[in-house]
């Protein structure tokens, strides 16, 4: 598992949105923590050094007192990025927006900056309110696959966590539609031809049940006893949608998806989907970039 989970705060409410969440996998997962605040020098509203202290020991005594507590100077995303890379093992958890001064972490800025460039896993929270849960709690983690071995480089983590957190593994497939209406709309159209459309849409359903069918199967081998499988269609508004859609109706959920990317500050071909995902699902998504 993680061998530290590091949070960057600025200060903000918005920021400390991830808290909560940091909070139970430190604690569920005994995984200890550093809080890192960092000076950018070419932000004139930074805290005085002694006030960024304060504030980083009032939120470590959250945890218990044992936080280790980190002030680095420099720019924001890089230092981030270089301080979590010592660690290939650390978790990043963040929000993913925030206040620093007249300054925003937008899910386009400093948050987007180090989800693009870590080769670290990213834990990020999208407020809906942008204030923190009194509490945070975990009962099942979200897994949209696509049934490429890319996607499923998730699964080893996504079991360890629902091993020892206790969770219900939800995995989902989006079948990509080749037209954008249900498949009886086009009878009128293309008359004879139009079962043939149907034909391809029911073929593709189903690959897509077999295929969650036989990964759930395999995660249950591996002593997952709750493994749920669903088979999502994909509207007009493509698969990230209809997996934010799901989000919103699976309380208490992680989502853990994969992204594509080469590691680096200047390379940042997030794939679109797992994006769209974090940008539009206002509760905790873990992003894991395969090694």
């Amino acid at each position: 598992m993680y061998s530290k989970i590091l949070i960057p705060l600025d200060g903000s409410k918005f920021a400390e949105a991830v808290l909560p969440y940091a909070r139970l996998l430190a604690q569920d997962l005994n995984i200890p923590v550093d809080l890192l605040c960092v000076n950018d020098p070419h932000d004139t509203t930074a805290c005085a050094p002694y006030m960024v202290n304060e504030y980083l020991a009032t939120i470590g005594a959250s945890f218990g007192g044992s936080a280790g507590l980190i002030v680095e100077s420099g720019h924001t995303a890089a230092t981030i990025v270089e301080c979590a890379a010592a660690e290939p093992e650390m978790l990043i958890a963040m929000a993913t927006h925030g206040y620093s001064g007249t300054k925003r972490w937008l899910l386009g800025s400093v948050a987007e900056k180090v989800l693009h460039a870590a080769a670290n896993h990213v834990l990020l929270v999208h407020p809906a309110n942008g204030q923190a849960l009194p509490e945070a709690k975990f009962t099942a983690v979200v897994v949209p696959l696509d049934g490429s071995k890319l996607a499923e480089t998730v699964l080893p983590t996504v079991s360890e966590l629902a091993l020892r957190l206790t969770l219900r593994v939800d995995l989902v497939r989006v079948a990509r539609r080749i037209y954008s209406a249900p498949p009886e709309a086009f009878l009128p159209v293309f008359g004879a031809n139009a079962p043939n459309l149907k034909k391809l849409w029911d073929e593709a359903h189903d690959e897509a049940n077999r295929y969650l069918i036989d990964t759930a199967s395999q995660l249950r081998r591996q002593g997952l006893s709750q493994v749920d499988s669903l088979v999502l269609e994909s509207g007009a508004d493509g698969a990230a949608a209809a997996i934010v859609d799901l989000v919103k109706r699976t309380p208490d959920s992680l989502v853990a998806m994969c992204t594509l990317g080469a590691s680096g500050i200047g390379k940042w071909p997030l794939g679109s989907v797992t994006e769209r995902v974090v940008r539009h699902t206002s509760g905790p998504v873990l992003v894991i970039r395969p090694r």
